[in-house]
């Protein structure tokens, strides 16, 4: 079971965390948790080593000071024992040491090593194993922190790091299969590796999810749960959509599609290990236990014009490189996204005609001008010839992607799509869909992205078959 942030950031939700794992541990006879850091501590312990206040060396300790306390308002609720308390405040204190000295250091030097902000960045997991399973223990139920740099073998590219998996296999089962044959709980931190020399190394986003189906992978789980805040994979976001709903099945073909496009559910790659291990995977919510959430499988059953879920992402603009000269020339696309990728940006939705008098791509939009810059130096010879016309981007757009496995055997989904948003005129901008037929997505403008989210969910009300 892997707890998110939100699970463990209070002492009332911590407690929950501590009667799901009490409560499971009664039906299951090897349970291992996974963990985050609590809720907003790791983006404190990144400020404290990227801040550039005048009076450093005191946001540093105030800050630290303030983990602290977060961490022993915790402690003092749910690990009563004064020893067990003393003990894991103990570690968390070390931690935060280190944490200071770290941030100190930085201050002084003016820049940071990506393996240092890992360091950093993973302090959060690592205090909260301390006190997560002080308090599992506690509450008469045998528990053991564990750190995952004993579990994940990584390369050393360091924030984004990639998992050696057989190796990791290996060092998982070594070191939790005498925890788990004492009848104990592994407290594990989720995010965090290492490299062969002992370095520290994080996983990059969704980082804790793909700890959690990794180890799953290595011993074999027999299922998988994500524990988050909401009740498993929704119908939309429901902060722009009130009337969104719980996706009961879901196939991981679609989880991946609806995690690339923004929806906070799993990371794509969090899926890999437990499709190729044939484990379970479960979403769940840790403040509302009895609802069953959403379970993820390699294959869903597709009912016809079963539209799943629909996503979004905000905050991006199109760029447009558009010419008449660029018609049958070979090469202007591979250097386009050569170009692209060289400054590190990433592209998630690239759309061009069959005439090839133009290729429209989304970027983030506070990469733009960098994009822009970029690409009308690398074709300054045929914009200058007059081949290229112009690079030029849009204002801030949103893409909206509705995905489901029923729509490839339901003809005219995306007239549905077209239609719905034209008859409460809302403007396509851009729509692109892949041969796979598991999602379209639609661009528009941003001050229309709410009513076109909510235009289209209404599809997925009336694409239920009726029983």
């Amino acid at each position: 079971m892997k707890f998110g942030g939100t699970s463990v950031g209070t002492a009332d939700a911590m407690r929950q965390v501590v009667e799901i794992v009490k409560n499971e541990k009664q039906t299951w006879k090897n349970v291992v948790v996974v963990t985050s850091a609590l809720s907003g501590v790791t983006d404190l312990l990144l400020k404290m080593a990227s801040s550039a206040s005048n009076n450093l060396p005191l946001f540093i300790e105030d800050s630290a000071v303030t983990i602290h306390k977060r961490h022993q308002e915790i402690a003092d609720v749910l690990v009563q024992d004064p020893e067990k308390n003393k003990k894991a405040m103990t570690e968390v204190d070390e931690i935060l040491t280190q944490i200071v000295n770290l941030s100190k250091a930085i201050a002084v030097l003016g820049e940071a090593t990506p393996r240092v902000m890992d360091t950093i960045a993973s302090a959060g997991e690592r205090m909260c194993i301390q006190l997560l399973s002080a308090a599992i223990g506690s509450a008469g139920v045998s528990a053991e922190p564990v750190e995952a740099t004993r579990l994940i073998l990584t390369d050393d590219h360091y924030m984004d790091a990639h998992p050696d998996i057989a190796a990791s296999k290996k060092m998982t089962k070594s070191v939790l299969d005498p925890i788990l044959e004492r009848g104990c709980v592994p407290v594990i931190t989720g995010f965090l590796a290492a490299t062969d020399k002992g370095n520290i190394t994080t996983l990059g986003r969704g980082g804790s999810d793909y700890s959690a189906a990794l180890i799953g992978a290595a011993l074999p789980a027999d299922e998988v749960w994500i524990y988050t805040d909401v009740d498993g994979v929704m119908t939309a976001d429901p902060r722009l959509v009130p009337e969104a709903t719980t996706v009961p099945v879901c196939s991981y073909r679609e989880v991946a599609e609806l995690a690339y496009y923004g929806a906070k559910v799993l990371h794509p790659k969090t899926i890999r290990p437990v499709i190729e291990a044939g484990i379970g995977l479960r979403v769940c919510n840790t403040f509302n236990p009895s609802h069953p959430g959403t379970r993820l499988v390699a294959i869903s059953k597709a009912r016809d014009g079963i539209i799943k879920a629909i996503t979004t992402v905000k905050d991006l603009q199109l760029i447009t490189l558009e010419g008449r000269g660029m018609l049958g020339v070979p090469g202007v696309a591979g250097r386009t996204f050569d170009t692209v990728a060289k400054l590190g940006t990433s592209v998630p939705l690239i759309t061009q005609a069959s005439s090839e008098q133009s290729i429209c791509f989304a970027v983030p939009a506070e990469s733009v001008q960098r994009v822009i810059k970029e690409l009308s130096s690398a074709f300054a010879h045929e914009i200058e010839n007059r081949d290229i016309d112009r690079v030029w981007a849009t204002e801030e757009i949103g893409i909206i992607t509705v995905v489901g496995e029923g729509m490839k055997s339901t003809p005219g989904i995306a007239g549905r799509i077209c239609t719905a948003l034209g008859d409460q005129n809302v403007n396509i901008v851009a729509i692109a869909q892949g041969s796979s037929e598991v999602s379209v997505s639609v661009v528009v403008m941003a001050a229309e992205l709410k009513k076109a989210l909510q235009v289209l969910h209404k599809l997925i009300q009336h694409s239920e078959p009726v029983q």
